[in-house]
């Protein structure tokens, strides 16, 4: 498939595997604007030092930095056929910026309902010593270290509701606008990950 993808879905929907899976298919290269600001700001480019700018005054970084950061990304060799952009863009505003400088061939929603990602986010338990996160449901941690798991402190529900909240917000209308010209494949992300994986190559295949 010739174009970029858009891959978004709630906190705690599984994009991340499910990114390597659309990486491993498409064998376009995952691009995140967190990790593309790291790299700007430990290259010391014009962009990253603009960025740095922003977020050492506790403001969030502008679209045209991060479109900015985004269309020399696309610049790359590796990008030539488009990459897979993973939670970008958030916002009408910035689709629209994105689609001037980047063919948008499929945009995949992992849908999950917010009961089922609270459950699934205030259940998780991490082991400190060895970073593994664990489930009290999903993916009980052997008996022997129980004891010394420890709950993130953002994994509890008013957190997760509210980050929901904006979430919604957000992306609601950036569905809607992605649906009306005809490029949102949603995904239903209660199915286990192996299943919710195979519906997205299934449906991405057929484009």
């Amino acid at each position: 498939m010739q174009g970029s993808i858009v891959l978004f879905g709630p906190p705690g929907a599984g994009k991340g595997t499910q990114a390597s899976r659309i990486v491993q298919l498409t064998s376009k290269p995952q691009v995140s604007t967190g990790d593309m600001l790291r790299s700007a700001l430990s290259e010391g480019t014009k962009l990253g030092l603009e960025a740095k700018s922003f977020m050492e005054a506790g403001e969030l970084v502008p679209d045209d930095v991060i479109i900015g950061l985004i269309s020399e990304r696309l610049k790359m060799e590796d990008a030539r056929n488009g990459v897979l952009f993973d939670g970008f863009p958030r916002t009408i505003a910035q689709a629209e910026e994105l689609a001037k400088i980047a063919e948008v061939s499929a945009v995949v929603s992992i849908e999950v309902p917010d009961d089922s990602i609270v459950e699934r986010i205030v259940g998780r338990r991490m082991d400190p010593e060895t970073g593994e996160i664990y489930h009290i449901q999903f993916n009980p941690a052997p008996e022997s270290i129980k004891d010394r798991l420890i709950q993130r402190k953002d994994d509890n529900e008013l957190t997760v509701r509210n980050r929901l909240k904006s979430y919604h917000k957000q992306t609601s209308p950036l569905a809607i606008w992605y649906e009306n010209q005809g490029l949102l494949i949603k995904i239903n992300g209660e199915q286990d990950i192996k299943k919710v994986g195979d519906e997205i190559i299934s449906k991405l295949s057929s484009i």
